[in-house]
């Protein structure tokens, strides 16, 4: 009979990194479910239980390449690891002798799981690293840090308890992360209110007290609006606010003008409902939720705009409050001390070569500013980067203006993708090094914060079933090749976990268990009457000095913004619940049968202008872009807005399921790879035409 056996690891089907439970029967994966020790159930989303189709799925690449054609010609070689190793690092050295390690740059998709090339650039000395931030959460991220000194993820919602909670566009029913949909319809169920804004109906519209379309890019007045009814009225929570927000009276002076009857010809939201949304806010404090999304490239304003948010957080006293937000606790909180493999290399003392942290100091280089890669490959200005890593990311389909990055690839010495997939980036590559998925792998111990901390480690469930390597073995080889091996000491990754416990009485055989591992019984507050936030003041900071001095604004005047010109729309992207951000699930054989294209939702309004039907083909084009995509009319979206779901019109041939299906979203985004005050990219400030076929 063949043996069956129970693995716990993480789920890597999308960012979320989902505790999982898988079953195994004879060396084959039979099913994944959702951890049962975490969850209380074994649910899971859909994309984590494809998981099981992605890992039998042929294609994907198979075995070590290095490119023998044009880039872009999809000609490739087969070598052994050791040919492709050595060709890398020769051409790494060849660039940091004469240019110096700040000339290779690599990206990612950020998380907890980025620690061995984290450690790989800091072993060789480059400042260069990217994660997709620029297209995702740059400006929350950035906004937060400027108002608390948290980054967007180092807090957490108390949803289970949450009694009001306002959304602006954060799909969280569809974009979803298993834990927070459960606990959102938890809260719902409970009683809970949930007042849902957006340009369009989601599913998460569907379970919301109330639902508002907003005008497209008019948040940032909505939120200035709610401000002022709460400051005016004085149903901020008193006692926090004198206890920790500085810039009270400046924040009073400020919102004066920005009336709810001034946002409801901005926003088209009724001023009463304004009103009410406020005064309810209010009844419900500190138990409140104000959420300030996730995936944030929207405008040019996003940055005071989820300031905005947070400082309506900190207006209710929400902070590590039931039902509100908390500082996620760590293993530090629960007395552990967990070893980080990047603590073994020292920073790298070269300024970046996109301006984070200098051009511009209230941007953090932690999450870079992928944008500006392509210019400054172009130009060699502030300094040459010759080299560029795409680590299981891939930009040509995750960031605006796909011809601006093959253009700057075409000035690079060298262009490496490591992936479980193929992507449109390893397209273009010299080099495409098949990663171990992340059912045939193990990474570093992470720690899952939150109010009761745990730490988790995604574990190899089974051997690779192609000549594939895992994290681990490409960095630790690339780095002795490169004379940098004394960084990665350990023979293996079972030795590294074992390191990072070290002292902490677990070790690796803890996690076959249950997965993960509990560093405390109860849930974690810290005394509201102590807090400390980590900004300069200590304080939640409505009034920035560090960013005036910066030459930023604390809070900028609202700017109306475009409107969309004669005979377009504005484009709007955005996910679904079971295909993840770019290419990652789209061609899985379970997912792509599902959906297996993206359509173009407008509203009759707009229907009838362009002169379209329900199902038309139709041909979408920006400043010389074209997509063609069919036709789905709504009255449930925003008449001035053309809404498609990212991720689709795949160009590589090799993923037949997914190939020239939909149109990709962003190769119509000409022109935004931009850097706003908040490091995004405005993704949404994209015109269309509409022609039917």
């Amino acid at each position: 009979m063949a043996e069956k056996r129970i693995v716990y690891s993480i789920c890597a089907m999308c960012t979320g990194r989902c505790p999982i439970m898988v079953e195994v029967e004879g060396g084959v994966i039979k099913h994944i479910w959702g951890n049962p020790h975490v969850f209380g159930a074994k649910s899971l989303c859909p994309r984590g239980a494809a998981g099981v189709a992605f890992e039998y799925d042929n294609e994907r690449p198979q075995y070590p390449m290095i490119r023998d054609g044009e880039r872009g010609s999809g000609k490739w070689r087969r070598v052994s690891w050791d040919e492709a190793l050595d060709f890398i690092a020769d051409k790494l050295k060849n660039i940091i002798e004469n240019y110096g390690a700040k000339a290779i740059a690599l990206s990612d998709r950020g998380g907890p799981h980025a620690e061995l090339h984290k450690l790989f650039l800091r072993a060789i000395g480059s400042p260069n690293y990217f994660t997709h931030h620029a297209t995702c959460s740059n400006s929350v991220h950035n906004a937060h840090m400027s108002v608390a000194g948290h980054a967007r993820n180092t807090v957490g919602y108390d949803y289970k308890n949450c009694k009001y909670m306002v959304v602006f566009g954060r799909n969280l029913l569809e974009s979803l992360v298993t834990g927070e949909a459960r606990n959102v319809i938890e809260m719902i169920n409970s009683g809970g209110k949930m007042v849902y804004i957006d340009v369009r109906w989601t599913y998460t519209a569907s379970k919301a007290y109330k639902f508002f379309i907003i005008n497209p890019g008019t948040d940032y007045a909505l939120a200035l609006a709610l401000i002022n009814v709460i400051v005016n009225q004085h149903l901020y929570d008193a006692d926090f606010v004198n206890r920790y927000v500085v810039g009270l009276d400046y924040l009073r002076s400020f919102i004066q003008p920005y009336t709810p009857e001034w946002a409801e010809k901005e926003t088209g939201i009724p001023a009463e409902e304004i009103r009410k949304i406020a005064y309810e806010a209010a009844e419900a404090k500190p138990s409140v939720i104000f959420h300030p999304g996730w995936m944030t490239a929207w405008y040019s304003q996003d940055f005071h705009f989820r300031r905005a948010i947070y400082i309506l957080n900190a207006l209710m006293g929400s902070y590590e409050a039931k039902g509100g937000i908390f500082i996620s606790k760590g293993a530090g909180d629960a007395g552990y001390k967990i070893k980080q493999p990047t603590s073994i290399a020292p920073a790298p003392k070269e300024e970046r070569c996109d301006g984070a942290g200098t051009k511009y100091p209230w941007i953090r280089g932690q999450w870079g500013i992928l944008q500006v890669l392509p210019e400054v490959i172009e130009t060699g200005e502030p300094y040459a980067v010759k080299a560029y890593i795409a680590m299981r990311h891939d930009p040509l389909a995750d960031m605006p203006d796909p011809e601006v990055w093959i253009k700057a690839f075409d000035k690079l010495d060298l262009v490496v993708a490591i992936d479980v997939n193929w992507s449109w980036t390893s397209w273009y590559a010299d080099v495409i090094l098949p990663e171990a998925t992340y059912l045939e792998r193990t990474d570093n111990v992470i720690v899952r914060k939150g109010l009761k901390p745990q730490l988790a480690l995604r574990q190899k469930v089974i051997d690779p079933r192609f000549d594939a390597k895992s994290r681990f073995q490409i960095f630790k080889a690339l780095a002795e090749r490169l004379g940098k091996g004394e960084y990665f000491p350990w023979k293996d990754e079972i030795e590294m976990v074992n390191w990072q416990l070290e002292g902490t009485g677990f070790t690796f055989e803890d996690f076959s268990k249950k997965g993960v591992i509990d560093l405390t019984k109860d849930p974690i507050w810290y005394d509201r009457n102590n807090l400390k936030f980590n900004t300069p003041s200590g304080k939640i900071e409505v009034y920035s000095e560090f960013l005036e001095k910066a030459g930023v604004p604390s809070l900028a005047p609202y700017e109306r913004p475009e409107a969309p010109p004669d005979g377009m729309l504005r484009l709007i992207s955005g996910k679904v619940a079971v295909h993840t951000q770019g290419r990652t699930t789209s061609n899985n054989p379970y997912l792509n049968e599902l959906c297996p294209e993206n359509y173009l939702y407008i509203h009759p309004e707009a229907a009838k202008k362009f002169g379209v039907k329900e199902g038309d083909l139709v041909e979408v084009s920006s400043n010389g872009a074209s997509e063609k995509i069919r036709v789905r009319i709504s009255p449930y979206v925003h008449p001035e807005v053309a809404f498609m779901l990212h991720g689709f019109g795949d160009p590589v041939p090799v993923r037949t399921r997914s190939f020239g299906k939909g149109a990709s979203d962003v190769r119509l985004m000409k022109g935004k790879l931009k850097v706003t005050v908040g490091g995004n990219c405005p993704l949404f400030e994209t015109f269309v035409k509409i022609n039917r076929i």
